[in-house]
């Protein structure tokens, strides 16, 4: 047995807490050095030689190099399917009266995507979108008018790389879309009827969608071997914890401003009261 003095004996007491909290804090400050040395990689991509400021908006738009060959492929082929089953269905089954729609939401979460809010400790975020525009199109149509988005930006603004597009369209447009539309309908089960259960369903739906969206980018930074899984996630959930309260708020306060005003727009009910309104 050995006692406090012999070689390789922990120290009894409150050493031993000290050495699990600094274990603790050590873990986080990997991840918050994970974080920042990946935004000053980001800042360098789009501005060489440039200091850049420390915000994280920019997390789920994977760069050009930070995904493997392999992975970007394979994220391009799932995506290339999906859409293609996205654009099938939805031509089959969307109301021509929701065509103008997509492209009002198409223009608001665009808009939403560029203005950034500050979480904390420096870290900002913005709107995605998946569950708002799911709730108000439908998962076929919302995850082809993210795609829209998503491409555009890369095109446009060089949020995220050409080359790993498939994996960004992927995690925040057809992954939020139909993860938020799944999670809004099945809470409605469970939840009693009324515009304040909906609202919680909505935030609970958008608050999901960001996490899962980070959580894919996670894996497929993994995956490419970018980072250690240890250190991404936590730094990836931690962060985009607190940036998914932002998302369900403004997902809830735009899905309430749409219930007192349209209610006919929010597929589910809504649609279907004005539906039979209009045949009668």
């Amino acid at each position: 047995m050995r006692r406090h003095g012999d070689v390789g004996a922990r120290p009894p007491g409150p050493t031993g807490g000290r050495h699990r909290r600094g274990e603790r804090l050590s873990a986080r400050h990997r991840s918050l050095r994970y974080l920042r040395n990946l935004q000053r990689l980001r800042c360098e991509q789009q501005d060489p030689g440039g200091g850049g400021t420390l915000n994280f908006y920019w997390l789920l738009h994977i760069p050009d190099g930070f995904l493997s060959a392999e992975v970007a492929v394979v994220f391009f082929i799932i995506t290339g399917v999906c859409l293609a089953a996205c654009i099938s269905v939805a031509n089959r089954t969307l109301d021509e009266r929701a065509v103008p729609l997509m492209g009002v939401m198409a223009a608001f979460i665009f808009a939403g995507q560029m203005i950034n809010f500050p979480v904390s400790g420096g870290t900002s975020g913005h709107l995605l979108g998946g569950a708002l525009a799911a709730i108000l199109l439908g998962p076929w149509a919302a995850a082809i008018v993210l795609a829209a988005v998503v491409g555009l930006q890369a095109i446009v603004f060089q949020d995220g790389g050409l080359a790993v597009m498939g994996a960004n369209i992927f995690n925040m447009g057809i992954l939020t879309a139909f993860l938020g539309y799944a999670v809004y309908r099945a809470a409605g089960f469970f939840t009693a009827a009324g515009s304040g259960a909906r609202l919680v369903s909505a935030f609970a739906a958008a608050w999901l969608t960001v996490q899962a969206a980070a959580l894919f980018t996670t894996f497929q930074l993994v995956l490419s071997d970018t980072s250690p899984l240890d250190v991404a996630l936590p730094a990836m959930m931690g962060v985009h914890a607190l940036i998914g309260i932002g998302e369900g708020l403004i997902t809830a306060a735009a899905l309430a401003f749409i219930l007192s005003t349209r209610p006919d727009l929010v597929t589910g009910e809504g649609r279907q009261r004005a539906m039979a309104g209009s045949e009668v």
